[in-house]
């Protein structure tokens, strides 16, 4: 059975941290691309970073410069470092893991840059 499940989402105040993780099980972790993406109510769906199975990243660019995004295929994790927050940072952020058609995601975790 796949699952995927992200954490590490919370409060934050604009110019804070946040690092989000994401565990993908019953899956060979090693050949998925994985993405995060987020989503504000009343908005699309934005791909903000996506991470190759063979470690090549790319951001959106309203992040470009303060997010991270990294992998650890021992774990089946990928990671999300985002520093510098903004208020339009705030969102619920989606694991993706995709591989030859096969597509899984996550619940969501929220993320809340505010004073």
């Amino acid at each position: 059975q796949v699952q995927v499940a992200e954490s590490g989402g919370g409060l934050v105040q604009p110019g804070g941290s946040l690092r989000l993780s994401c565990v993908a099980s019953g899956i060979h972790f090693r050949l998925y691309d994985m993405r995060w993406y987020r989503r504000v109510p009343g908005s699309q769906r934005e791909l903000v970073a996506k991470i190759t199975r063979g470690g090549r990243s790319t951001f959106a660019d309203s992040v470009k410069g303060r997010f991270s995004i990294s992998r650890d295929n021992a774990k089946n994790t990928t990671s999300l470092q985002m520093n510098n927050l903004k208020p339009e940072d705030t969102a619920v952020y989606y694991c993706n893991a995709d591989w030859d058609g096969h597509d899984y995601w996550g619940q969501g975790t929220q993320v809340t840059v505010s004073s």
